[in-house]
């Protein structure tokens, strides 16, 4: 089975932290393998066209900003990914 590569975008704050581990949960519920990334470079973040944070990435692909999605939600978007 191979790996999926999460980033959450963001400065660290709650909301990103709060994110992050809601991916987590995700992740744990659907037993997937994932590698999770936090990317906190501000410069880095506008590169990837995301203006709002904290920001969901799969994969390369930008899947959610300026919000914390909940845990199922997240499982909904992995399962379309």
């Amino acid at each position: 089975m191979s790996s999926i590569k999460i980033e959450i975008l963001g400065t660290g704050c709650k909301k990103c932290q709060q994110l992050e581990a809601n991916a987590k949960t995700a992740i744990a519920s659907r037993d997937l393998q994932a590698d999770i990334f936090h990317v906190t470079d501000t410069m880095e973040i506008v590169k990837r066209g995301v203006m709002k944070t904290p920001a969901l990435v799969v994969d390369g692909k930008v899947l959610s900003q300026g919000k914390v999605l909940e845990p199922q939600e997240i499982e909904s978007l992995l399962s379309h990914n």
